[in-house]
């Protein structure tokens, strides 16, 4: 089995360092590591402050598959405060890249990661993202890499013979649903953590999907002119 590493490595100034590494299988993009959920927290229980739709079958999950994967960083970093100054460093496959930032801003690029890739109903179409993972990226780029990856799937859907969508309201239907991830997420978080570096680093990302309806139109539209080249180009059949 070929697996993609990410590797996460937070330095704060006090000389403290701690350490996430997630390994995915390159086919699923799904976590190697198994849950053990004797392990596991009870505000990770699906039950305990449950997503709003969740389609997951408490018969067959016991526990909220993004929560769980949180575990670690909510044990790790439950003293962190938000705004602790951090250099960051994520290490993949195929690049290392380091940013001086703050702790909610590290979290915030590592959570995006692991909850793409936690197995939540939810997030799931975010996986594409977490193949291509780019930490630390600007608004823009964040939106283009999004709409980019929506549109990539429309192509597939039509090579399945199945509707596509060229208004990218499906995206914002996606962002929508992980809105209320992250809202439940952050409520579990609260009855756990001790200081608010993981908390509010997945607010942060709440407030990030949710700014999506008028970033997102802003964004493709400020881009529309560096495509001009595909406009006028003759119809290809």
């Amino acid at each position: 089995m070929t697996t993609l590493d990410y590797r996460y490595e937070f330095r704060f100034a006090s000389g403290r360092v701690e350490t996430f590494t997630l390994v995915l299988n390159e086919a699923t993009l799904r976590p190697v590591e198994r849950l053990d959920p004797y392990k596991l927290p009870e505000w990770t229980r699906l039950g305990f402050r449950k997503c709003a739709g969740c389609p997951l079958d408490p018969l067959e999950e016991s526990f909220c598959l993004a929560a769980a994967r949180l575990v670690p960083l909510a044990q790790q970093m439950g003293d962190v405060i938000s705004i602790d100054d951090v250099e960051a460093k994520v290490i993949t496959n195929d690049r290392v890249v380091i940013s001086q930032t703050s702790a909610q801003e590290g979290l915030r690029a590592l959570i995006g990661l692991i909850l793409a890739t936690s197995g939540c109903p939810y997030t799931a179409f975010f996986r594409p993202m977490a193949r291509f993972h780019h930490p630390f990226s600007s608004t823009e780029e964040t939106f283009y890499r999004a709409a980019s990856m929506y549109m990539l799937g429309q192509y597939y859907r039509w090579q399945h013979d199945k509707s596509v969508d060229l208004d990218l309201k499906g995206l914002y239907h996606f962002y929508e649903k992980v809105a209320l991830v992250n809202k439940a997420l952050a409520d579990r978080l609260r009855t756990e953590q001790r200081e608010d570096g993981t908390v509010n680093a997945v607010v942060l990302l709440d407030m990030f999907v949710k700014s999506l309806p008028d970033l997102l139109s802003e964004t493709l539209k400020e881009l529309e002119p560096l495509f001009q080249s595909y406009i006028d180009a003759p119809h290809v059949v």
